[in-house]
C-alpha cells in the first residue's frame, strides 16, 4: 500500500461520507466531487474505472436499476399500485403495526427470490400509496421494508448481490445457500418483526375516519387499464422467472432487467415520457460516484490492507476468524457499500478459507456472507436498496434523512449480527 495515495483516498472518502451524513450538501454533488477529485489525483485507474472489474463501476447494478425503474414506471400507469394500496389498507384495517407487518412480510417473502432492489422498487410505490390513503407518514414503513429486504435477501444465492459474488468465488450453489443461510434468515426476520414493533412505536398513527373512507372503496376501480395490466404481469412473470434461473440460462440479471423493460414497453406501448419520468436519475448518478470513490480505496490498497490485517489477526483460531468476518464485514460493509466491499474482500477470504479444512472453510464463507449481507442495514448508503428507497421517498415528498435511517439500521444490524454469530458458533464450531 503506497502511503500518500492511500492517505489521500481515506481523507477524501471520509470527508465525503461526513458530508453525506450531515446532509449539508446534496449527496449527488458530494460523490461526484469526491469521485472527480480522486480521478484528478490519479487515485482511480483512469478510464479503466469504466470497465467491468472488481474495483470500478459495477454496471450490472446500474443497468439492473435502470431496467427495473422502467418496468415499475410502466406498471405504475395501470393503477395496480393504487389497487394494492387499497387492498393492504383494508386487510390491515388501518392499524399501523398490522399494516407494517403485512408490508414487511410481503417484502421478506419476495426478497430471497428477487434481488433487494427489485423487491423494494415494487413494494415502495404501494407503501406510499397506502399511507397517503390512510393519511400517515410512509417513512417508518419504507425504512422497515428496506431493513427487512436486506435481511430476507441473505437467504438465497440471488437474494442479495454480495451472495452472487460469494457464490461465484467460493463455488457455492443455490441449494448450498438455501441449506446454510435460509434457517438463520428466518430467525433473524422473525426477530426483526418483533423489534420493529418497538422501534417504530412512536411513529404509528391510527386515523379511524381515514380508514372508514378506505374501507368502503372498490379496490378494482383503481385499475385504469386491465388489458395493459395483464400484459405487464405476463412480462413481469417472465422477468422474475429469468431472475430465478439466471445461473442456469447464463444471462446476467442486468441484461434480463433491460430486456424485460424493452419487452414491456413494446407490448404495452406505454407513454415514454411517463415511464422515463419514473427513472431515479439522481440515484443512478449517486451510484456511479460512489463506485468510483470505493475504487479509489481499493486501487490504493486501503481495503486490501484492512483484509491483510484481519488475516494476520486470525492465525489458526478459526472461530475467531469467523467472528472477525461477521462483525468486521458488518462494520466495514456499512461504510463502503456492501457490493464493492464484498468484491474486494472475496479473494482475501478465499486465501484464508484455503488454509482451513473444507468444513471450516465453508463456515468462514458463510460468516463472510452473513456479515456482508447484514452490513447493508448499517447506514443509509450501505446497500443499493437503501439508496433506491431514499430516492423514491424524496421524490414522493417524504425525504428520509441519513441519520433517521441509520439509527434504525444500526439497532437492526447489531441484533441480526449477534443472532448470526450465535448461529455460526452453534452450527459450525460448537
Amino acid at each position: 500500500m503506497s502511503t500518500w495515495p492511500a492517505i489521500a483516498a481515506i481523507v477524501i472518502f471520509s470527508v465525503a461520507f461526513l458530508l453525506i451524513a450531515t446532509e449539508k450538501i446534496n449527496r449527488v454533488a458530494v460523490v461526484l466531487g469526491a469521485a472527480g477529485l480522486m480521478a484528478l489525483l490519479g487515485l482511480v485507474p483512469g478510464s479503466e474505472v469504466f470497465y467491468a472489474h472488481h474495483s470500478g463501476i459495477d454496471w450490472d447494478v446500474i443497468f439492473l436499476l435502470l431496467g427495473m425503474m422502467i418496468i415499475v414506471g410502466v406498471v405504475k400507469q395501470t393503477g395496480v399500485f393504487e389497487f394494492l394500496a387499497i387492498w393492504a389498507a383494508q386487510r390491515s384495517k388501518g392499524r399501523p403495526y398490522r399494516l407494517m407487518a403485512l408490508l414487511v412480510g410481503i417484502t421478506g417473502i419476495a426478497s430471497p427470490f428477487l434481488d433487494n432492489v427489485t423487491t423494494v422498487m415494487l413494494v415502495a410505490p404501494i407503501t406510499i400509496a397506502v399511507c397517503r390513503r390512510l393519511g400517515i407518514s410512509a417513512v417508518p414503513y419504507l425504512i422497515a421494508e428496506v431493513l427487512a429486504s436486506n435481511i430476507g435477501g441473505a437467504a438465497t444465492l440471488i437474494g442479495d448481490p454480495p451472495n452472487i459474488i460469494i457464490g461465484s468465488r467460493a463455488g457455492l450453489s443455490f441449494n448450498d445457500f438455501l441449506v446454510h443461510m435460509a434457517p438463520v434468515t428466518v430467525v433473524m426476520f422473525l426477530a426483526f418483526l418483533v423489534l420493529a414493533r418497538f422501534m417504530f412505536r412512536r411513529s404509528f398513527e391510527y386515523h379511524p375516519e381515514r380508514f372508514a373512507a378506505v374501507r368502503d372503496m372498490d379496490a378494482r376501480a383503481a385499475i385504469t387499464d386491465p388489458a395493459m395490466l395483464t400484459r405487464c404481469l405476463v412480462v413481469l412473470a417472465l422477468v422474475m422467472a429469468a431472475f430465478g434461473l439466471h445461473t442456469v440460462i447464463g444471462v446476467d440479471v442486468a441484461i434480463i432487467a433491460l430486456l424485460g423493460a424493452g419487452l414491456m414497453v413494446l407490448v404495452t406501448r406505454a407513454d415514454t415520457a411517463k415511464y422515463l419520468a419514473e427513472v431515479e436519475w439522481p440515484t443512478l448518478t449517486f451510484f456511479l460516484g460512489l463506485f468510483v470513490m470505493v475504487a479509489g480505496l481499493s486501487e490504493t490498497g486501503v481495503i486490501e490492507q484492512i483484509g491483510q490485517w484481519a488475516t494476520s489477526a486470525v492465525g489458526d483460531s478459526w472461530f475467531a476468524g469467523a467472528t472477525s468476518l461477521i462483525f468486521g464485514s458488518a462494520v466495514l460493509g456499512a461504510f463502503f457499500d456492501n457490493i464493492p466491499y464484498t468484491a474486494t474482500m472475496a479473494p482475501i477470504v478465499e486465501n484464508i478459507a484455503a488454509t482451513a479444512d473444507p468444513h471450516t472453510g465453508q463456515a468462514l464463507w458463510w460468516s463472510f456472507a452473513l456479515g456482508a449481507d447484514l452490513s447493508g442495514n448499517g447506514t443509509a448508503v450501505a446497500a443499493s436498496a437503501n439508496i433506491v428507497v431514499l430516492g423514491i421517498a424524496a421524490r414522493a415528498g417524504e425525504p428520509i434523512s441519513f441519520w433517521r435511517f441509520t439509527r434504525y439500521g444500526i439497532v437492526t444490524t447489531v441484533m441480526t449480527t449477534l443472532i448470526a454469530w450465535g448461529y455460526v458458533w452453534l452450527r459450525y464450531f460448537a
